[in-house]
């Protein structure tokens, strides 16, 4: 095994969509109904295969709905509060004994930037990033896990892949890759461990 592939939302970073419009609209509750009318998971899936916030807001009947809808990118930041410190600790950990380390992510092209800034280690960590709003490609498709490895000069068996969503997991073991279904950074680390990685 060369190398550890990352899932970077909910892994290394916690992302919670709530919060780019928990102070204007007061409450959880309140953009729960926001986002459901919206179809906000739906859309923010296509806005990670590479369409705009927007054009996606433009598809929606209300005004005040397209307008906080399209407000998203500039709000990302406050989405993305903080790092998953165990994670990070087993990356660098991983980096030290010599492992490549990459990431394939599902993230707008229009937010990833801002995402970046928020953390400049996004930036900088891994060897190579795949990020599927550049490439137009989603996971669990197999194309994004074949790009990861044309760029990276590796075989999928050459893989170990870690994401939250099992789906992608799957989409993984289904092109070759070893794979982590991730749930917390202790049982990650066992699971490295379970493979002498670490």
């Amino acid at each position: 095994m060369k190398a550890v592939v990352f899932d970077i939302g909910n892994v290394l970073i916690r992302w919670d969509p709530y919060l780019a419009w928990l102070d204007d609209l007061g409450s959880r509750s309140a953009v729960t109904e926001f986002l459901t009318r919206v179809a906000f998971f739906d859309r923010n899936l296509r806005a990670d295969g590479g369409e705009t916030f927007a054009d996606l807001a433009a598809e929606l009947d209300n005004a005040e709905d397209q307008r906080r809808l399209s407000a998203y990118v500039e709000r990302y930041a406050a989405t993305v509060p903080d790092k998953i410190e165990g994670t990070w600790h087993l990356l660098y950990q991983l980096k030290e004994r010599g492992r490549q380390v990459h990431a394939i992510t599902n993230w707008s092209a229009e937010t990833w930037p801002v995402g970046v800034g928020a953390h400049p280690e996004l930036g900088e960590v891994f060897d190579v990033t795949v990020v599927s709003g550049q490439e137009k490609l989603l996971k669990p498709q197999p194309e994004i896990f074949h790009r990861l490895c044309e760029r990276a000069g590796l075989t999928p068996q050459d893989c170990i892949f870690v994401d939250d969503t099992l789906k992608n997991v799957e989409g993984a073991r289904a092109v070759g890759m070893d794979a982590i279904h991730f749930t917390t950074p202790q049982a990650f680390e066992a699971a490295l461990n379970e493979r002498d990685l670490l």
